[in-house]
């Protein structure tokens, strides 16, 4: 059936695999080539064909029925919805098939701004596409949904299932040193939900913030949202320099931070720093958001504890997801509460509708409880240094000059060459580094450079990419 639909795949193309396979069936939809009720082969089938991985198939198959072009059956397999190339509509079905295969790979992998659909090698803040523990968590998502619908009908609880709270809650006194109890848990759609609920039930709009330089450009704009000033305050390999932080804003109300590993340089903010900055914020009654942006994640050693263990003021708000580990799809992340704030954030929660779905949660808590997290993690430790080592082998047989960054490297641009059009290059061939100029909030330094995410930068391929790359720094 698929020679008929000329199904093929370019491993030297723009578009992920993913994304070939994706538009190619979507096509043969459209088009009329794949009927109504016609099934698709399963995964392992047509893997096995195209000479790619079951997830790569996976991914694409998630994208039709997204668009509710395919529907599964269970066992019975995956099959093309009835109507779906009416549904599609005559005219974007046309230029779906009009369109040119650079076209269709940029509509793709690129629907939102910055927000890229699928992963690609050097993307930083992604965990590796092919080591998610797909089976695992597919039986456990199952039994959640099957506990979900025997739920109560009833609205759930706006700070989360107490089951998933409790989890966390144990966890992270595990992890990261920090004894909390579950009512000082709340559940967020990810990272931005936190801020955003941490944010709201502060109230700190015309205040001024301590944000690092360079730092995470998102938390940059959900302040200034809230309408709070920013005070940028530069990291260098002792983490934020707290002592400038005093001088260019003594009397601001919050500093954000990320303590553990630093975004993106990966520094861990040292102990003197730490103890500074919490008598700063105890002193000055302001208040730390603690981004534990990798929390365990990290290729050698363990992380250092979390900032809010070290604080007995009640001024850290610790703030962690989910993303990093196991996947951003899933829109889970929580926050930790000083005590004396835990009721006004959950008062705060119950008009923001800031937890996901219970059964996503369900889903977590007993990914958790189950120990296959800590296993999951352990693995990824693992395969992540083994990235990071093959990667820096690469660049050092090519005589580049690298730093580590957390979950990746940082390399030093020539003079003169630009970041931002390296990285605009660099996405034309298929690659997703980050220009070090975007991290930093106002003028960033003459010198450009680019951060090199090693989760989806497989060993026997990281010489290749570099190669590809550093020729991009040249012309």
């Amino acid at each position: 059936m698929y020679h008929s639909l000329d199904l093929s795949i370019d491993r030297k193309a723009a578009a992920s695999l993913a994304d070939q396979i994706f538009l190619g069936l979507r096509n043969a939809i459209g088009d009329g080539r794949l009927a109504p009720q016609a099934r698709l082969p399963s995964w392992h089938d047509l893997a096995a064909q195209l000479g790619v991985a079951r997830g790569t198939v996976r991914q694409a198959y998630e994208r039709l029925r997204d668009e509710q072009l395919v529907f599964t059956a269970g066992a019975a397999g995956t099959f093309v919805c009835a109507g779906a190339s009416a549904g599609m509509g005559a005219a974007a079905a046309s230029a779906l098939r009009d369109m040119s295969p650079a076209a269709a790979a940029q509509d793709v992998v690129q629907t939102f701004p910055g927000r890229a659909v699928s992963t690609r090698p050097f993307q930083v803040g992604v965990p590796a596409q092919d080591a998610f523990p797909f089976k695992t968590w597919s039986r456990v998502l199952g039994r959640a949904a099957r506990t979900a619908a025997a739920m109560t009908l009833a609205y759930p609880d706006p700070r989360g299932e107490h089951s998933l709270r409790a989890e966390i809650a144990g966890y992270l006194c595990v992890a990261r040193g920090l004894d909390c109890t579950p009512a000082q848990v709340l559940v967020c759609n990810g990272y931005a939900g936190a801020l955003s609920l941490v944010l709201h039930a502060l109230e700190l709009k015309g205040t001024e913030a301590w944000v690092e330089q360079p730092g995470y450009k998102a938390t940059r704009d959900a302040l200034l949202d809230a309408g709070i000033k920013l005070v940028p305050v530069p990291v260098d390999p002792e983490g934020l320099d707290v002592a400038a932080g005093m001088r260019s804003a003594p009397r601001a109300k919050l500093a954000v931070v990320t303590p553990g590993q630093q975004a993106p340089l990966g520094v861990t903010l040292s102990l003197r720093r730490r103890q500074a900055l919490l008598e700063w914020a105890a002193q000055a009654e302001a208040w730390i958001i603690e981004d534990d942006y990798l929390g365990e994640l990290q290729p050698q050693g363990r992380a250092a504890p979390a900032l809010a263990s070290q604080d007995r003021a009640g001024r850290v708000l610790h703030l962690g997801t989910f993303s990093k580990t196991l996947t951003p799809s899933l829109r889970v992340g929580f926050l930790v509460a000083p005590p004396a704030l835990a009721d006004k954030l959950a008062q705060a929660a119950s008009t923001c509708a800031s937890a996901p779905p219970p059964v996503v949660q369900l889903a977590v808590a007993e990914f958790l409880r189950s120990g296959a997290y800590l296993r999951h993690l352990r693995h990824m430790k693992r395969l992540y240094q083994e990235r990071r080592n093959a990667l820096g082998a690469a660049l050092d047989k090519l005589g580049v000059v690298q730093a580590p960054a957390a979950l990746g490297v940082l390399l030093q641009l020539p003079p003169g060459v630009s970041d931002v059009e390296v990285v605009a290059r660099a996405r034309g061939l298929g690659m997703s580094p980050s220009a070090l100029s975007a991290w930093y909030a106002g003028q960033a330094p003459a010198q450009g450079g680019l951060l090199l995410g090693v989760t989806n930068v497989p060993e026997d391929m990281a010489a290749g990419y570099c190669e590809r790359l550093l020729a991009l720094t040249r012309t």
